[in-house]
């Protein structure tokens, strides 16, 4: 193995691309995607229905000072009311459709179970209403094409809600990759380990949509870390899948053996790209990238809290453990920036946010997008693109492998 130098945290931090300190005004800086930064302008109130009292109540329209939230929707009273102290709402339904002929209401929030959301999305289409919705954006190929085509068809606003294009480590690596930190990217690899969701399989003795859902179902929170930040689009896949024979996938709607799933992709830049999703095993709970370029690559934490790492190519000679002569690669803690705390965000809504600060994004950028009519960053393109390559992962790793082309959305 190489041999790799450490620097110390005076080193660590003259090196860091960004130190905490020098973060204010940072956010117009980033990108032009992030053209949204900062107080807003338009005192125009976008009206919100949110449908789902669970992962629904983790956001902050309310906060936002462009957006009103409307109405509420659960088909569960309990978790009405969740929404109802959360977004400071009284307005509620019993049902989506119901939410849909409130026509005070300009776009929804649909935080439904996974196997609805394409159904949903399309509902609320037809009813001229702008869309964000949870990951994953569909369960087929087909309802990829029929979301596609309702939007260009509803020229209305659609945005995937998916956390990894706003983690504060993915913001820094799309920043370094536009600055050409990486030089080339060459291979990229992501995780995504959550066991134990077995206890999520039956609810009051009946089961829930999470009963045997396929891991590959699921893939956005780790395609995006690549897609998000160089753009490619997966165009080759591998599957494979790993089970247990345990009954608790047993007569699961799905008809799926697997836990875990590992998929091995290739990009229409001709790349590499390695991602798993796995449900059950010994394993560190993480969400999690690898960018490995020619001039620079970047690790994701290996668990949540821990501290990420960037190698550096270098000129420095160095000897392996065989005594052979060969470049050493510096390698550094990389001290995170939090975002969040920047101007890239309206002020009541710079605080911390779940899964690693990118409530608050999310739902910023898509206010943002209906206060100034653009496209918002996860738009159906993007959504397909990362949802669309899991969904034929899972064909191929149920033929034993079987090489299969992903088809694009775009």
């Amino acid at each position: 193995m190489p041999k790799s130098t450490l620097k110390t945290d005076t080193l660590l931090h003259r090196r860091n691309f960004l130190s905490i300190a020098a973060l204010a005004g940072a956010g117009m800086a980033l990108s032009s995607r992030f053209a949204f930064a900062g107080e807003p302008v338009s005192d125009r109130k976008i009206r919100m229905g949110v449908v789902g009292g669970r992962f629904g109540a983790s956001f902050y329209f309310h906060e936002h000072p462009n957006c009103i939230v409307e109405a509420v929707s659960d088909l569960r009273a309990d978790r009405r009311d969740v929404l109802v102290k959360t977004y400071h709402c009284k307005k509620t339904y019993e049902s989506l459709e119901q939410l849909l002929q409130d026509k005070k209401v300009d776009a929804v929030f649909i935080a439904t179970g996974a196997p609805d959301h394409a159904q949903h999305v399309l509902a609320a289409l037809d009813a001229g209403k702008h869309v964000l919705c949870a990951v994953p954006a569909a369960m087929t190929l087909e309802e990829c094409a029929a979301l596609r085509d309702a939007v260009k068809r509803t020229g209305l606003t659609y945005m995937m809600a998916e956390t990894t294009v706003y983690r504060q480590n993915t913001i820094s690596v799309k920043k370094m990759y536009r600055e050409g930190k990486f030089g080339n990217i060459f291979s990229a690899a992501a995780e995504y380990n959550h066991p134990g969701l077995e206890v999520l399989f039956w609810e009051d003795g009946a089961a829930t949509w999470r009963h045997g859902f396929p891991p590959m179902h699921y893939p956005t929170h780790c395609t995006a870390f690549l897609i998000a930040v160089t753009g490619e689009r997966l165009t080759e896949v591998n599957g494979m899948g790993w089970g247990d024979g345990s009954p608790l996938l047993k007569n699961n709607p799905y008809n799926n053996p697997f836990w875990n799933e590992t998929a091995f992709f290739k990009t229409n830049k001709g790349n590499p790209f390695r991602v798993e999703v796995n449900w059950r095993g010994a394993l560190r709970g993480v969400e999690r990238g690898e960018w490995r370029g020619d001039k620079m690559s970047f690790f994701s934490a290996l668990q949540e809290g821990q501290d990420h790492t960037i190698v550096t190519s270098a000129d420095t000679i160095g000897r392996d453990d065989a005594g052979f002569q060969h470049k050493e690669a510096t390698v550094e803690i990389y001290q995170q920036p939090q975002w969040w705390q920047t101007d890239m965000l309206p002020q009541a809504l710079r605080h911390n946010s779940g899964h690693d600060g990118s409530h608050t994004f999310i739902t910023h950028e898509f206010i943002d997008a209906l206060i100034n009519n653009r496209s918002p960053e996860v738009n159906i393109h993007e959504a397909l693109a990362y949802t669309a390559p899991g969904i034929v992962a899972h064909q191929s790793a149920l033929k034993g492998g079987e090489c299969m082309k992903v088809p694009g959305f775009d």
